[in-house]
Parts: C-alpha cells; structure tokens; sequence
C-alpha cells in the first residue's frame, strides 16, 4: 500500500500528460468506465451499450484476490468517468487508492450497496478466519455469484450511469430491466434445474467462493480452504475431505478458474473422483475474454456441471 500512496503522489505532482501517453484515444462522448473484475465489466457493458466504454482493470488470466493496481491502473481509474468496483470485502485497496486521486469528475461505485452479505467462512466452512492474502473483514465477498445479489449489482450500476450521464439515463435503465429479466430466467433454470438431486452437497478443492450460490439453492458446500485464495488446506481438511467423499459415495470434485487444480486432483486421486469445474465468474482467460463468454453464459455452465456433480435428473 505504501508503493500505492507513492505512486498517487506522483500522480499529483507529474502532468497527466506525461503519464498517460500510451493510454489509447477515448471514444468522444461516451462514459468511461473502469471496472474491477470481469462480473462488473460485464454488466456495465450489457447496461451501458453504445453510450460506454469499459476497461476492466484485472489483466486476463489474473486471480483476483491477490491483486493490487499498479501505477498505471491509477492512471486509467484517474481519466475515467465511473469506477465500479465489487466491494470493500473483496476490493480492500480502493479506499487507499482513491486518497490519491480527484475525486471531483470521478463517480466511484460500490456495486454491493444494498446486497444480502453472508458471513465469511473458515477452513472448517463455519467460521470466520483471515488467513494470508486480502483481509475480508469477516464478510464473504463472493457476492455476484447469488443471482438476486447480481440483480442488485445491475441496478446499482444503471443509476451511477444515470447519475453520471443523466440524458441516457432511460437507455441505461432499459437496458437494465431486459437484462434483469435474463437474470430471472437463469435463477429459475437453476431452481428447476437443481430441483431433483441425488445428493445436495458438493465438494470444491478450492477456496470458499460459493457460497452464496449453495445458500440460494440449499446446498451443503464443502471447500478445502477458506476464502483467501492464496490460503493452504491443512492435511486433516484434506483428509476429512477425501473421508467424507468415501462415505458419501461422492463422484465428482469440482476445482475453479485461474486456480491451479491440484488440491482437487490429489482429492480425486485417493478417492477415484472426476474433476468439473465450477466458475466462480471472478476473471477470465484471455481465449475465455476474446470468445465472447459472458456471466449469463459462465452461470449457464456452472448449472450443467452442478446438475452432474449433484447428479440431478
């Protein structure tokens, strides 16, 4: 942070110019909006149209927990007209960051406000605990993945913009309603679809990101490891892990984007279990990014997984 505070230092005394030469030409007349991670861009793409532009801030391929913004990131949010960022739960560093940058033409949005939080989890999935990485403060971040929190995200989103360009303010809320309605119709097909399951509890040899996801539809969820993504299972979970998949007659683990999957292919190993990946929608794979795959269409195969893991009918 301290490495934030200089750089924000130097923002105010160099000219901009100077620092943003190879920034590329900003379309005339349009928003500008920079974005956290890839659920955001995503919705302020879908509600924003023509009338945005949006940059997310996450490189391709770049787990996002760990991440901080370099001096160029502070550049980009510096020029834009609306930065959105997921939550101070998930985002720790935006409160340092925006001490360093005039606020008076940029709108910041908090595209959690007026979300459902749950407590976050520990390693035993029942408690909370702040091991490495970012601090939590005691709240799951993982917030887009319930689909009544995204709505939300979407509508918070569509009044910045509004706010922030208030001639559009009707187009940006169009746009909203139609997508909310995609949201809708996904959070059905996830009920129906996980309506009839032979078992409800899944395994994740990963972090705790999903949460919010098993809490909507009543699923027991069982990670290896608490929410820091940069954190270690200790033996004994992996051991309890691999038990309670013998007893259950468990047959599929699942492991997550831009992790390394090793943790699940050693549950598996012992266990003869099959690997499918559950998307916690956090980023995306440069190939992911280019091939156009989008949150509707990342939920929509997390629901095919789920149904197989849950082996639902």
């Amino acid at each position: 942070m301290k490495r934030l505070l200089w750089c924000a230092v130097l923002l105010l005394i160099l000219p901009l110019g100077a620092c943003t030469q190879k920034e590329p030409a900003l379309g005339k007349g349009k928003v500008q909006v920079v974005t956290t991670i890839f659920p955001l861009y995503d919705f302020a793409r879908v509600v924003g149209g023509d009338r945005v532009e949006v940059v997310l801030l996450l490189p391709p391929g770049v787990e996002p927990h760990s991440f901080e913004p370099t001096p160029e990131d502070m550049v980009r949010i510096s020029r834009a007209g609306l930065f959105v960022y997921t939550n101070p739960y998930m985002e720790p560093w935006v409160a340092g960051l925006l001490k360093g940058i005039d606020r008076q033409r940029l709108t910041v949005v908090d595209a959690s406000a007026g979300v459902s939080y749950l407590p976050a989890a520990g390693e035993d999935n029942g408690h909370d605990v702040n091991e490495g990485g970012h601090h939590h403060g005691g709240m799951d971040p993982h917030v887009w993945l319930s689909i009544p929190n995204a709505r939300k995200m979407v509508e918070n989103i569509a009044a910045a913009l509004g706010t922030k360009d208030p001639t559009n303010a009707a187009f940006y809320r169009q746009n909203a309603a139609v997508y909310e309605q995609k949201l809708t119709e996904l959070d059905r097909k996830f009920q129906v679809g996980l309506g009839n399951c032979r078992t409800r509890r899944f395994l994740h040899g990963g972090h705790y990101a999903f949460g919010y996801l098993a809490d909507h539809y009543g699923l027991q969820y069982v990670s290896a490891y608490a929410i820091s993504a940069d954190a270690e299972p200790r033996p004994r979970k992996l051991v309890e892990m691999i038990a309670l998949m013998r007893s259950s007659g468990t047959r599929y683990i699942f492991y997550e984007e831009l992790i390394s999957p090793r943790v699940a292919e050693t549950i598996a190993r012992e266990t003869g279990a099959t690997l499918l990946r559950l998307n916690g929608v956090h980023n995306l794979s440069r190939d992911e990014l280019q091939g156009g795959a989008t949150y509707l269409s990342l939920m929509e195969q997390n629901l095919v997984n789920l149904r197989t893991g849950l082996q639902c009918r």
